[in-house]
């Protein structure tokens, strides 16, 4: 259950706000509160309980499980920090399969884009003894723009219906 079209308007900023906080933090300091994916987590179990018990809701919890799973992986290998993992993870728990699989798609989008500027603005990194200061990529920030392009999208405002959470604006967002 696409719980990001479903839920009360002050939940869903409620999560924009964590993953604005997430962002900053994460440029700022290159580290994720676990407040933060606490808040985001429990913004999903609120939304789920204030919808109602639904079956399509296993769905939400597979995605999470899942990309917990291989977001501990990436971590083993290094590829992501834990506090990056957590966030994503967190998350997908307001999405079902369809809205995870196109908010991935933004996150690696956004992800390449943030990739690129860090490697372009590496010279301007450069303390005074030569080193590159800052190698690391704050993946943050990519996690909150697919955050907020599946907000925009699911609640209709990129719909241009004027109603939050459409199903015009839905299903052309699913197609």
């Amino acid at each position: 259950m696409n719980l990001i079209a479903s839920a009360p308007s002050w939940l869903v900023i409620l999560l924009g706000c964590a993953m604005a906080a997430a962002a900053i933090e994460d440029a700022s300091r290159y580290r994720i509160s676990n407040l933060t994916a606490l808040v985001v987590i429990a913004g999903a179990i609120c939304a789920a309980v204030i919808e109602g018990p639904s079956w399509s809701l296993w769905q939400n919890g597979a995605v999470f499980v899942g990309i917990l799973a291989l977001g501990t992986a990436a971590f083993t290998a290094g590829w992501l920090g834990g506090g990056d993992v957590k966030l994503f993870a967190a998350t997908v728990l307001w999405l079902d399969l369809r809205s995870a699989l196109w908010f991935t798609v933004f996150v690696l989008l956004a992800g390449g884009v943030v990739a690129i500027a860090y490697l372009l603005s590496r010279p301007l990194r450069r303390g005074r003894d030569g080193k590159i200061r800052g190698t690391r990529v704050p993946y943050g920030l990519a996690i909150a723009f697919g955050a907020l392009a599946v907000i925009l999208i699911d609640r209709g405002t990129l719909g241009h219906e004027g109603r939050q959470g459409s199903s015009a604006s839905i299903e052309r967002y699913h197609s």
